[in-house]
């Protein structure tokens, strides 16, 4: 499987496992109908990887020029509505999803920025931009102040699993296992940051 393949892969299961937080959030929190399950969980899925590429010029934009996205985050959120019953009683699982995507597209985000010729900093931006930027408009749109602002580290796993992907990219390390370990370093520092109600430094009032 050549490299573009891996990261195709990476970019729909980053997108399945945010729309099914989306769809999950769209349940628990907002209590939306199909129609709002259905589209909160794609535009979770998908709004991160739209920004990345409208920041990059890249017209149109991966997540609605290439169909497998927008039908793997219908799918998803589609999938989520009818068995939402018993997923109803797993709350936590809206926050594990949420981190493994998180983690996901800080590492496709870097990767398709490097490959557009961004500049290593700007990379790895666009990485942490599209791992938050679908939870971020989910937040908005569901009347809440947006986890990347609020939450327990949030942004900084992020900017890690970016960074992460950045470093192995320039040390030429270009196995999907090298990514997924920067990766798996944002998921763990996010849940690491849940479990123990960690937060950035604030100013103490």
């Amino acid at each position: 499987m050549s490299a573009t393949d891996w990261l195709v892969l990476l970019s729909l299961a980053g997108t399945a496992v945010f729309a099914i937080n989306g769809a999950l959030t769209a349940i628990q929190a907002a209590r939306l109908d199909i129609v709002g399950v259905i589209t909160l969980g794609t535009i979770t899925a998908l709004g991160g990887g739209v920004l990345r590429d409208v920041l990059l010029g890249i017209h149109p934009p991966e997540g609605l020029a290439d169909w497998r996205f927008l039908v793997t985050a219908l799918v998803a959120s589609a999938l989520v509505f009818m068995v939402h019953k018993p997923l109803a009683r797993l709350v936590r699982w809206v926050t594990v999803f949420d981190a493994a995507g998180l983690s996901l597209f800080s590492i496709t985000g870097t990767l398709t920025a490097l490959h557009a010729g961004a500049s290593p900093l700007l990379s790895i931006i666009l990485g942490a931009t599209t791992a938050v930027g679908g939870g971020t408009f989910r937040d908005l749109l569901t009347s809440r102040v947006p986890q990347i602002l609020t939450s327990d580290l949030y942004a900084i796993p992020a900017l890690l699993g970016a960074g992460g992907t950045w470093v192995f990219w320039a040390l030429g390390w270009h196995h999907p296992l090298a990514y997924l370990a920067a990766g798996a370093a944002c998921f763990g520092l996010r849940m690491v940051g849940v479990r123990y109600k960690l937060h950035a430094p604030r100013v103490q009032v």
